[in-house]
């Protein structure tokens, strides 16, 4: 799932600044623009023809004020239909802060701790470490320092799994840590799974339940909702698209709740303004009430994790920031010397971008309906350019150049893996004799049967995930999936045992491409017994 999550110096508590009032939304057309970039309209659309995305959403709010609330472009391709101000998109990983603000209200109350171990008041939860077990806190189901890897343990829910979310955390004491605790930063989903299920233990209320009436309701945030399984089934929503096989296409919805605390809400350029507001003036309501304390604001705001500093590409120069970590829900930087909170969110044909400058008053959300960073972060930049008054960059093309030149790199790497391959070799044994049922500690069971000739794969609990193995040298095959809406063939390599039978298999992604949720390489495929 690329939520983009860039997905280590001391701790630094930064705070939102107050913002005016909640103002009146109204219609779209009914809205001041006048303090938009000039020529915005015309830079969007050139940032939808040029990485070819079809429906983006657009916010902006400033000094307690929205500015914009807009839709562009179409809601799927081959439709006449377009986006509007009120048309749902899946915002994805930006349903973290959501989540996180929701256990601040039972903070508040008294029913929860932020730094009480999350074993107090859910007896049953366990890590692989007894001592990770005692220790990790509310908070850290937040902040991607549990110890877990990248994306770790993803697959239980990513595809559509038959798994419940109370099962997928039940099985979080099987995954390895890939670091010791709070030793590094490594974003992850599963904790946030898991914090849905503690705000349940304490509450009483689903995690929907919950976020639907004490967030949502008061911020009047009417038609967002809190459940991907409704995505696709009608009314003004925008459609998934996603590159298949080289060329952009509508692709089937995520329609499962597993992953609603982590990515399922979805929302609109209207209703996601009152958020971007409320998270400016520090949790304060149109009416002076209150939906989040003050305190609760600096919990979310302050950076716990620190992340390490990349230097990016050459074009993008002056993104790189002199401090980055994440708080709860949020991540966290500088720019151009100004505090700048932020998250991305992705799933399936969908991609978004919530920017908060508090020094600025300003917010800025901007969703799509393509899989495509370099469209939200050339429209994000080139509005707080503007705002800034920086100097005049041209976003899309330096993003263009950045892609074009990744995509050159990632063929290169196919092209090496292909030149390097014994093409003239076979494998060890009979194609039969790799058949079986193989288990893995975490995921569970995957079996390899013989149908029209094929050795296929099929995960048990994924029922979208089954592959023709296709042989590509020595004990060493690829799933090629059936579903070629996963964009993630994989390479499946046997180990023998001294007498030739198999001893275990493992797994690795073909492509450098392939969506790191896709945690194949965490497995470690046993036979098992049928």
């Amino acid at each position: 799932m690329k939520f983009y999550r860039q997905k280590k110096s001391t701790a630094l508590t930064i705070l939102f600044t107050a913002a005016l009032f909640l103002p009146n939304l109204g219609t779209a057309e009914a809205r001041p623009r006048g303090s938009l970039p000039p020529g915005l309209d015309a830079y969007v659309a050139r940032t939808m023809k040029v990485f070819e995305v079809p429906g983006i959403a657009l916010a902006v709010v400033k000094d307690g004020r929205v500015v914009s609330a807009r839709g562009f472009g179409l809601k799927r391709l081959g439709r006449a239909e377009k986006t509007d101000a009120r048309t749902l998109f899946v915002i994805a990983s930006n349903t973290k802060l959501f989540t996180a603000a929701a256990l601040g209200l039972l903070v508040e109350q008294g029913r929860l701790a932020w730094d009480a171990p999350v074993m107090d008041y859910m007896p049953g939860f366990c890590m692989w470490d007894p001592f990770v077990t005692r220790e990790l806190t509310v908070r850290d189901l937040l902040v991607h320092r549990s110890g877990l890897g990248l994306g770790a343990g993803d697959l239980l829910w990513w595809p559509p799994s038959t798994y419940t979310r109370k099962e997928i955390v039940q099985r979080l004491r099987f995954i390895r840590p890939a670091t010791s605790f709070r030793s590094a930063y490594a974003y992850d989903n599963v904790l946030y799974l898991a914090a849905g299920e503690l705000i349940e233990a304490v509450s009483g209320k689903t995690w929907e339940e919950f976020v639907a009436e004490r967030i949502l309701r008061p911020l009047g945030m009417s038609a967002t909702t809190v459940h991907a399984s409704v995505t696709g089934r009608g009314g003004n929503e925008a459609w998934p698209h996603a590159r298949v096989d080289g060329a952009v296409r509508p692709v089937a919805p995520f329609a499962s709740d597993n992953t609603n605390p982590a990515g399922g809400i979805r929302s609109s350029a209207e209703d996601i303004c009152r958020w971007l507001l409320v998270l400016l003036n520090k949790g304060r309501l149109a009416d002076g009430k209150r939906l989040f304390s003050e305190q609760t604001a600096h919990e979310l705001t302050a950076l716990v994790t620190p992340q390490p500093i990349a230097a990016p590409a050459p074009e993008l120069a002056s993104l790189k920031p002199n401090f980055r970590g994440y708080a709860l829900g949020l991540g966290l930087q500088d720019y151009r010397g100004h505090p700048v909170f932020s998250h991305t969110g992705g799933m399936p044909g969908y991609l978004s971008r919530i920017t908060l400058l508090p020094d600025l008053g300003l917010g800025v959300a901007v969703f799509t309906n393509q899989e495509s960073g370099d469209a939200f972060n050339a429209i994000t930049w080139r509005i707080v350019d503007h705002y800034l008054k920086a100097p005049a960059t041209d976003w899309i093309e330096a993003f263009r150049q950045v892609r074009s030149r990744q995509e050159e790199e990632n063929s290169a790497a196919l092209k090496k893996a292909a030149a390097a391959r014994a093409s003239g070799s076979r494998p060890s044994l009979p194609l039969e004799k790799y058949c079986g049922l193989y288990r893995d500690s975490w995921y569970g069971d995957i079996t390899i049967t013989m149908e029209d000739g094929k050795a296929v794969m099929r995960f048990a609990h994924t029922p979208g995930m089954v592959g023709d193995l296709e042989h590509w040298q020595y004990d060493t095959f690829i799933a090629r999936w059936r579903d070629r809406e996963l964009r993630a063939d994989a390479y499946v390599t046997f180990a023998l045992n001294p007498d030739g039978s198999i001893n275990q298999a493992k797994m690795s992604p073909v492509s450098p491409d392939t969506d790191f949720s896709f945690d194949f390489g965490d497995l470690l495929l046993k036979p098992a017994k049928l």
